[in-house]
């Protein structure tokens, strides 16, 4: 038996394999220079350029670009009419913006469970938590699987709400043949890093509707009616302040970064799906582990690979395997703690144990690296870090 590195053994990796990188290359870094000798950084014409490149890519009508996907989240909540007294239904595990953007409005997070295979929100448990106050529906698009949209959809269409989807994850993704950034009423971007296409950070809103998609650029520049463009146009210094907004802009630098990156998604999102081929074959019959599904009406960006530990197979808990895999060099994490679980919302009043699925999975959940750049070496270094591991903790 190969002796594990966190009991002094060699291991697997020499440095550390990060679960998520970007990918930067020199058409980036030139298109990002160019700005830099332009006349514009900020509110300038890369803006629209940018947005008008992820309306062609996603086949939404109108696109919004502010500074982070939180920013996103917050003005899609807002432009939607959400307020004080509200209730909007969110699942019980996501990053926090999903939730805190609705605290910014002053509005009630309801947390839903999540569908067991997926772990995207279950419609049948938001179903159960509409009431009377209830606004919205926000939707997470878990790890890049779309959600059961259509599903979701009938439910919001029979009780008059609106649904913002939290693509995050997802960008590239379909869902029965149509394109994410066309299947709600509002889907939100972010550019962190991380996700499949970076500005640094960065976010959009994409809509069909005109009418949010104006108020939503309304609020990313201090709620004033008209831009500098705009003013330029008629020769007027004239403008109005009609909604309390923010300074939620997103500069001309970044968004040149986006177009040189948005050009190569679909290279990447090929390079995702071969390295989750290449676990899942590997993987498969490792008894220790519950491997991500697809399900077959849609196909999955891949932004995390979340597998489940069988945890009764092994002889230790999901931390100690965490701790092992991380002293091989594997960069595994995860994603992500239940939101109510937080101490900020558990003072709010939310009481664990309202959420089997959540609450049940995420004590197993493991998510492995994947990012367009691994190598195959990269690869089979995880294969091998995690047969190691089950090697050494099998019961």
């Amino acid at each position: 038996m190969t002796k594990l590195a966190i009991d002094g053994g060699q291991p697997v990796k020499a440095t550390m394999l990060p679960y998520a990188r970007q990918a930067i290359d020199e058409d980036d870094r030139l298109a990002v220079e160019d700005v830099l000798r332009s006349d514009w950084l900020t509110t300038g014409p890369k803006i629209k350029e940018f947005e008008a490149a992820v309306a062609n890519y996603t086949g939404a009508n109108e696109a919004a670009a502010l500074s982070t996907g939180t920013a996103a989240l917050h003005a899609a909540i807002w432009a939607a009419g959400v307020g004080p007294g509200d209730e909007v239904i969110v699942p019980a595990i996501s990053f926090v913006a999903s939730a805190n953007c609705v605290l910014y409005v002053g509005a009630k997070p309801v947390f839903a469970d999540l569908s067991p295979d997926t772990l995207n929100i279950d419609p049948a448990d938001v179903l159960r938590k509409i009431t009377s106050r209830t606004k919205a529906i926000v939707v997470v698009d878990f790890a890049g699987h779309p959600c059961d949209h259509d599903v979701l959809r009938r439910i919001a269409d029979q009780h008059g709400l609106t649904i913002i989807e939290d693509a995050a994850h997802s960008l590239g993704a379909s869902y029965k043949g149509r394109k994410v950034g066309t299947l709600q009423d509002v889907t939100t971007l972010s550019f962190h890093p991380v996700k499949h296409v970076t500005t640094g950070e960065g976010g959009m809103v994409l809509t069909d509707d005109v009418n949010i998609a104006k108020r939503v650029r309304s609020f990313r520049h201090h709620g004033i009616d008209l831009d500098l463009h705009a003013r330029n146009k008629t020769n007027s210094w004239e403008y109005d302040v009609v909604d309390l907004g923010y300074n939620y802009r997103l500069p001309d630098i970044n968004c040149a970064l986006g177009i040189s990156q948005l050009a190569k998604s679909e290279r990447w999102l090929l390079r995702r799906r071969e390295i989750v081929d290449a676990y899942n074959s590997a993987l498969q019959s490792l008894a220790m582990l519950h491997l991500p599904v697809q399900r077959d009406d849609c196909l999955s960006a891949w932004h995390l690979y979340i597998v489940r530990l069988n945890l009764e197979t092994v002889k230790v808990s999901r931390s100690e395997i965490f701790a092992a895999l991380r002293a091989e060099n594997i960069g595994v994490n995860v994603h992500y703690i239940p939101i109510p679980w937080m101490t900020y919302y558990a003072n709010l009043g939310y009481k664990r144990g309202q959420w089997p699925v959540a609450e049940l999975e995420y004590e197993r959940m493991i998510s492995l690296p994947i990012y367009p750049s691994m190598s195959d070496k990269d690869i089979a270094d995880v294969v091998t870090a995690i047969n190691k591991v089950w090697t050494n903790y099998q019961k």
